[in-house]
């Protein structure tokens, strides 16, 4: 039977990278693309690889993408939430969600529960969100999550960096020590992406394979089993921000998150 790998946010970048490396080492990668067209193209450039879609601002889309797994055969080993924007204006959905935290955080705080299920079938799975050592500079505005009073795109930006930490470390906790799914979050490293380049325009970047690398160890690292709810850099565990460690503050926002996007909190 295959062993599926879904990552999203997988046609460029350090997204796509990570798929290739994935692949090599046996994988099925389902490559998550914003569209078919390029879901196809960056599918097209991994081997076995097999293309899924969805525009991650639109949560009835990332529902269409979580059935798009489910109809692939084979056992949902790894999700690797990728995808992510950095935005230098506000934007919002189609439902007056600010957009940076709606595909940076709401879409895989909605695809992980959606997929719960298929990776509790396998006999180990991991849920890796790629975050950023800006998370170490987020805070998260519980009373206007959407920015609406006053907008900039760091400030948007780390906000989402840090709730994937925060996401990661409670979702961990529901799911408790003894579960066959555990859940990672890190830092790729300043990588030369198009992010990077939007971002952080002055700033140089290493290679795309040197920002790879954090993402394949927590999905495949023999090591890292029994661990759940961390942080990683650099292929090593570190320390997350004092925020990022705040418990009663994990659990808020979670059950923020989950009514943002419409699923049932898991039991806490």
């Amino acid at each position: 039977m295959r062993t599926l790998n879904l990552v999203t946010g997988a046609t460029d970048g350090i997204g796509l990278e990570t798929a290739r490396q994935l692949s090599s080492l046996g994988a099925t990668v389902l490559v998550h693309g914003r569209s078919e067209a390029k879901a196809r193209t960056a599918a097209a450039q991994v081997k076995g690889a097999v293309p899924v879609w969805a525009d991650l601002a639109d949560l009835a889309q990332v529902r269409s993408l979580a059935a798009q797994v489910e109809r692939e055969e084979g056992t949902l080993a790894v999700l690797i939430n990728n995808a992510g924007v950095f935005l230098h204006e506000r934007k919002t959905t189609a439902d007056g969600r600010e957009l940076t935290l709606a595909v940076n955080h709401d879409a895989p705080v909605l695809l992980t529960h959606l997929l719960l299920p298929r990776l509790r079938k396998a006999a180990r799975a991991r849920v890796v969100n790629v975050s950023s050592i800006a998370h170490s500079r987020g805070t998260v505005a519980l009373d206007d999550l959407d920015l609406s009073g006053h907008f900039d795109g760091y400030t948007a930006y780390a906000q989402s960096k840090l709730a994937n930490v925060l996401f990661t470390r409670e979702l961990a906790r529901r799911l408790g020590p003894s579960s066959t799914v555990t859940t990672y979050a890190l830092h790729p490293g300043v990588i030369n992406t198009k992010l990077l380049r939007t971002g952080f325009s002055a700033m140089a970047g290493a290679s795309l394979a040197d920002g790879a690398k954090t993402s394949v160890f927590c999905a495949t690292a023999p090591e890292l089993e029994g661990q759940t709810g961390l942080y990683y850099a650099a292929q090593r565990e570190m320390g997350a921000s004092r925020v990022a460690q705040d418990d009663a503050l994990c659990a808020k926002f979670y059950l923020l998150s989950c009514q943002r996007v419409g699923v049932t909190p898991l039991p806490g």
